[in-house]
């Protein structure tokens, strides 16, 4: 599968709300997920962690709608825009996030993504 190939198909899956399955499918055993922001979630790594941040973003945030573009692609690395309409569990306020995600691709699988916002 060629880079383009995989941006196309990870995009499909995000635009049809299979965030999960996109990832399943596409990361690397040994995967590393950065976001721009301190704390524990800040890095981690492994397939299993990254699940597991999914998870638990996932089981705190309520998200009413989402729209995603992309992808966008250079070489091994391509980029997907995510605008989503969520209120945190936390905080009972709903607001917009707006990101991008950038993704390294090795062999075919995701070895990075690392989120812009």
């Amino acid at each position: 599968m060629s880079i383009q190939d995989i941006a196309a198909d990870l995009t499909a899956l995000c635009k049809a709300g299979k965030f999960d399955e996109a990832g399943e499918k596409y990361w690397a055993d040994d995967v590393v997920s950065v976001e721009a922001m301190p704390g524990d979630m800040a890095r981690v790594a492994g397939k299993a962690a990254v699940r597991g941040k999914g998870e638990w973003w996932a089981a705190n945030n309520e998200v009413h709608g989402f729209t995603i573009t992309g992808p966008f692609v250079n070489g091994d690395q391509f980029v997907v825009g995510f605008k989503m309409d969520v209120t945190p569990k936390a905080t009972g306020q709903r607001t917009t996030l707006d990101e991008v995600g950038l993704y390294t691709i090795r062999d075919g699988k995701i070895v990075e993504e690392r989120f812009f916002y």
